[in-house]
């Protein structure tokens, strides 16, 4: 079975068929979409959308890392990630309850 991805462009194709936007500004909605929640997660560092979920940045600290094949230890760098916790609604839907 071959996995296929859920891109951008699927999103915007659903809204296009869904809504009778455009293509093009389908895509530009979704790109705009995703560009202010990147913005916000700079600014604020978390984002709360109702019946979807909670999406924060999280600071990770440095670490040892270690390659598995040659078992050569080096160091990870701190880093900011984001962490998505969904909300109850959707692990609802996804456990079917």
């Amino acid at each position: 079975m071959i996995k296929k991805n859920f891109t951008k462009k699927d999103l915007a194709n659903k809204l296009h068929k869904k809504l009778g936007f455009s293509k093009n500004y389908s895509l530009e909605l979704v790109g705009d979409f995703f560009d202010t929640v990147i913005s916000e997660l700079i600014n604020k560092n978390i984002i709360k959308i109702s019946s979807f979920g909670t999406f924060e940045v999280f600071n990770k600290k440095e670490r040892v890392g270690r390659n598995p094949k040659t078992k050569k230890e080096f160091i990870i760098s701190a880093r900011k990630v984001v962490r998505f916790k969904p909300s109850l609604l959707i692990k609802n839907k996804l456990n079917k309850i």
